[in-house]
């Protein structure tokens, strides 16, 4: 038996240096680094253009860490208190709004996508048997848009994103399992907005980002001066991609590092909902998120057994930068694991 298991542990590091590419091998296999900030160094030398670390730990003050390039062609270095395009963190603040309006008995999570948006019925298949909160939980059977080939050759708004999906058959049956989709937080959004009579974007600022004292969050890029926004990059390509401008409800907000970890502790500690609108959020969202556009990963996690909220931005896409992101993320928690 123990001469299988040797085997088989030779196998594995044949495997793993055959088909693991050299640099994500390398953030694996290194030795951890003494401190965040070496890692964060050491994530910019391998590969990565810019990164922003935002680490709270409860007792401590937070500590913020940056490598590499706000913008790569000015020569710019990277700022931890720079704006960044957040992608799908979003979702986690359309989800808080709509627990607070549920729990305001504004609008119903089992009311139909059909009863809110009348006009999608027959033009999005179940219409009549998809719950906000099939939506709210990636449960719909909605087909993603951001999959249809082609999607991310330019901008689109979210008419234009919805009309790739309109007509075609559901992934599968509502409520039956689940299955990641931008549309749904489209959908949700639009319901939002036909609920309240306004954007659901000035409902978050009014209702969460204001209470939290968050002034560096913002509901989509048009809101802000590029000049404080991250340059994004893909490997391969050498342009810029800040003016990429995604509109969509659920993967539009730009945000500080700060603020975002100031809104996800107060996610998780009970401090943005009350007792009743924290259940609700319980039944229909998660409480971390990642985040990915074109040049522009985020990662924003709370980690319980340490009582720290870390987040972690990076501005290169492409090729295998999502792997070697979610590495650097995991040496960054081991990094702070070891120091408490």
């Amino acid at each position: 038996m123990w001469l299988f298991r040797l085997v088989a542990f030779a196998a594995a590091i044949v495997c793993a240096a055959v088909f693991v590419p050299w640099d994500v091998g390398y953030a694996y296999f290194a030795p951890l680094p003494q401190t965040v900030q070496a890692q964060v160094d050491d994530a910019h030398r391998h590969g990565m253009d810019g990164v922003i670390v935002y680490v709270d730990q409860a007792g401590k003050a937070p500590a913020f860490y940056a490598a590499g390039w706000k913008d790569r062609n000015a020569k710019a270095p990277a700022d931890p208190h720079a704006l960044f395009k957040i992608a799908s963190i979003s979702k986690l603040y359309i989800a808080v709004a709509a627990a607070k309006l549920a729990e305001d008995k504004r609008l119903s999570l089992d009311g139909t996508l059909a009863e809110y948006l009348p006009d999608l019925a027959g033009r999005i298949a179940n219409a009549d048997r998809i719950t906000l909160r099939m939506l709210l939980q990636h449960r719909s059977g909605i087909p993603n848009f951001t999959d249809v080939p082609g999607y991310w050759d330019r901008p689109r708004d979210s008419a234009e994103s919805l009309g790739l999906i309109l007509g075609k058959p559901a992934d599968f049956k509502p409520g039956s399992r689940h299955s990641y989709s931008n549309t749904n937080y489209v959908l949700v959004g639009a319901i939002l907005d036909k609920v309240l009579g306004y954007s659901h974007r000035d409902y978050i600022k009014a209702e969460i980002l204001t209470p939290l004292g968050l002034t560096h969050t913002y509901g989509q890029l048009s809101d802000v001066n590029p000049a404080d926004v991250v340059s994004g990059y893909i490997i391969g390509y050498d342009g810029d991609l800040k003016s990429f401008d995604y509109v969509n409800p659920g993967g539009s907000m730009v945000a500080t590092a700060q603020d975002v970890g100031v809104f996800l502790r107060a996610l998780n500690n009970g401090a943005l909902l009350d007792d009743n609108e924290q259940a609700i959020y319980s039944s229909i969202y998660d409480y971390e998120h990642t985040g990915l556009l074109p040049g522009y990963q985020s990662i924003a996690r709370y980690h319980k057994d340490i009582d720290t909220v870390v987040v972690q931005f990076v501005s290169t896409s492409g090729g295998n930068a999502w792997t070697k992101s979610e590495v650097i993320y995991k040496r960054i928690i081991r990094t702070v694991r070891k120091a408490t």
